[in-house]
């Protein structure tokens, strides 16, 4: 379904420019935010250390191929008054919303995983808007316009403790916000198909408008082998106006772990989507059903690939 990148992975280890005091000969690179922005990609990583701490980096490339990765760590300025610790700060995903740009994260706290919502103009300042969840919970994404007058998200709680490894989850929320900062739960969305390959699901990148509905990207898990859980990408589409609805849902996975640099590394058998960019959209906002789509996803939790479809294929993608 989705067609490789030649010159995949893209980013490696060995992109990343030392940093001192924290960031030198990295371990690894992987999870993008993804946007296109002054006609530049960027893609904002998940950057881990040797001591295995994480960190936020931007990389920029003007083809969406060849990327060059900034020598400067992000700061979100105001998150130093957050009272209780944060561990790792971490899975970026952005969403532009009415000029801005906000950028929603995931925590790593004593009280659990938290969402993290922080904004920019300019990607270069970053301000720290606050903790917008509650509860232990991940895969945040912020839909790009109010929908009936609310701003909305899906978002993932963390109820399934996978065998030797990160606390999971089998269902998609619909939230809403008044202020994006205070957020209630509509309704379950989507969960986990059992026994299949999405088993445990999450959402990918930030959902995208098409006259179909909302093109949206998730990741499920299949934890039912012996060996290993495997990380795969699926595809949805949802309804506009009630983004609770799914219209349509991939019965198969449109990416699965298949190369080498998928199958080894930090944790085996992973392909996790977390960044997309569509091309063209018409006068209206709706992504064009011809415009390439470019989806940016974390291999093996070591390296970034990207991969190529058509905003078309993935629509129908989701009807088989």
């Amino acid at each position: 379904m989705l067609k490789r990148n030649s010159k995949n992975p893209i980013i490696t280890r060995s992109d990343v420019p030392d940093i001192l005091p924290h960031l030198v000969d990295v371990s690894s690179v992987f999870n993008p935010g993804a946007i296109k922005f002054n006609d530049k990609y960027l893609l904002l990583l998940r950057v881990q250390n040797r001591g295995r701490e994480t960190f936020i980096l931007k990389a920029e490339s003007k083809n969406g191929i060849d990327f060059k990765v900034d020598n400067k760590i992000i700061e979100f300025k105001g998150i130093e008054n957050v009272k209780e610790k944060i561990y790792h700060i971490y899975d970026a995903r952005i969403t532009k919303i009415a000029g801005e740009y906000f950028i929603m994260f995931a925590m790593d706290m004593d009280s659990g995983c938290r969402l993290g919502l922080a904004k920019t103009n300019d990607f270069d300042n970053y301000e720290f808007i606050g903790i917008v969840s509650e509860g232990d919970v991940r895969n945040g994404v912020l839909f790009p316009e109010k929908v009936n007058g609310k701003y909305l998200r899906f978002d993932r709680p963390n109820k399934v403790q996978l065998e030797g490894g990160p606390s999971s989850g089998n269902t998609i929320y619909l939230s809403e916000s008044d202020n994006l900062l205070n957020w209630k739960t509509v309704k379950p969305v989507m969960s986990g198909r059992f026994h299949y390959w999405d088993e445990n699901i999450g959402s990918g990148p930030p959902p995208v408008k098409t006259k179909e509905g909302w093109l949206h990207i998730y990741h499920g898990v299949a934890t039912h082998f012996a060996s290993s859980n495997i990380y795969q990408a699926g595809v949805a589409v949802n309804n506009l106006n009630d983004p609770s609805i799914v219209v349509s849902r991939g019965k198969f996975n449109i990416l699965e772990p298949r190369e080498l640099y998928e199958l080894t590394g930090q944790v085996q058998n992973v392909v996790f989507p977390s960044g997309m960019i569509v091309e063209d959209y018409d006068q209206e906002g709706f992504a064009t059903l011809d415009s390439k789509v470019l989806i940016y996803y974390g291999a093996a939790d070591t390296v970034v690939g990207m991969a190529e479809s058509t905003v078309r294929e993935l629509i129908e993608a989701s009807k088989l």
